[in-house]
């Protein structure tokens, strides 16, 4: 069946079954590779898009879900403010150290941002708590969101 989906501001009409996950649509459907499948039962967050703006698991979710939803994924997520924030922080911290699970940590740390300009630490950390990261970047990680955090602060 064919469905039509807003990625990253962009519609496309993609044929595959209902119930494939928008992961894979992603990925291989739209050859969108920056979401990465960790875990593929939404424990890890490698493959966290925002959907309507909310960090949302792509791994468990089904494409016929999407309805006029509107997706966006890490290729996109700096055109966002909070995503741009996140990104300059990203690399003023030098969070990256394998690189795997950060499409996923940024699109998370973007979300939180987005809807809460000012986090606390705990409210980083519960935020944070679906990403995984196997190298153990998770200071630097919130070093980061806080970097971007006083962004917001400076400019209001």
């Amino acid at each position: 069946m064919s469905y039509k989906i807003e990625v990253n501001g962009n519609p496309h009409l993609v044929d595959v079954d209902g119930d494939t996950p928008l992961l894979w649509v992603l990925r291989d459907v739209l050859g969108m590779t920056g979401t990465k499948f960790g875990c593929g039962i939404a424990q890890c967050g490698a493959c966290t898009v925002h959907i309507d703006g909310v960090a949302t698991r792509s791994c468990i979710t089904s494409v016929d879900s999407l309805g006029k939803s509107k997706v966006t994924t890490i290729e996109a997520i700096g055109n966002t403010p909070a995503g741009a924030k996140i990104q300059k922080a990203w690399l003023d911290h030098e969070v990256v150290q394998c690189g795997y699970c950060q499409s996923g940590q940024i699109m998370s740390a973007s979300a939180l941002l987005a809807s809460n300009p000012h986090p606390s630490n705990a409210d980083i950390d519960n935020a944070m708590s679906g990403n995984i990261c196997r190298c153990g970047t998770y200071v630097r990680i919130r070093e980061a969101i806080n970097l971007a955090a006083q962004t917001n602060e400076k400019r209001g």
